[in-house]
């Protein structure tokens, strides 16, 4: 999960915020008044998101998204004025005057994005198999074609077919058929 770093030159108002945050369920990994210890905490995590205001004690918030690691985003609490020309990517902004709604709002779609992306990411992982793995699916079917008489797509069917079953992925349940077949049990 994504943790929650919020930054704002006055302590105090981070602490607020941070209150706000997790009476709304959210989990808040730190409240800092610098960027130097916002990227402390950010690199004790793989993603994550930053609330911070326009201008911290050691640089303005441009500054710090650009030491943040891709897989940050940032929520700039600020006057609209300051980010009135647009913002730089992954930077999305909320409207001084502060309404506890719409930090919610924006924190809860920010959050859902990015579990999205991480599922996406861990879906396109499992789908690409190394050479070894290709290999084992390779042999797993021409083994079935040979020995059970069926086309490369019935092969192929069946290694579908029992992985989804086995809750495994094709690799695996070509490596369970070939150990099988080697053994002689099929």
């Amino acid at each position: 999960m994504a943790g929650i770093i919020v930054v704002f030159p006055n302590r105090d108002n981070a602490v607020s915020i941070r209150n706000l945050l997790v009476r709304g369920g959210m989990t808040v990994t730190g409240v800092c008044t610098s960027g130097a210890q916002a990227m402390n905490y950010a690199d004790a995590l793989d993603e994550g998101i930053i609330v911070c205001g326009y201008k911290l004690r050691d640089m303005m918030y441009t500054e710090l998204r650009e030491y943040l690691p891709d897989s940050f985003e940032m929520l700039l609490v600020a006057s609209r004025v300051k980010w009135e020309h647009g913002l730089m990517e992954g930077v999305a902004g909320i409207p001084m005057p502060l309404k506890a709604y719409e930090l919610m709002d924006a924190l809860q779609g920010m959050l859902e994005r990015m579990d999205l992306q991480r599922r996406r990411r861990r879906k396109e992982r499992s789908r690409t198999r190394n050479p070894k793995q290709q290999e084992a699916v390779r042999r797993a079917k021409e083994l079935l074609m040979e020995k059970n008489r069926m086309s490369e797509e019935e092969a192929h069917r069946y290694l579908q077919k029992h992985s989804m079953d086995s809750g495994t992925n094709m690799a695996e349940t070509a490596e369970m058929i070939l150990s099988m077949i080697e053994r002689g049990a099929l």
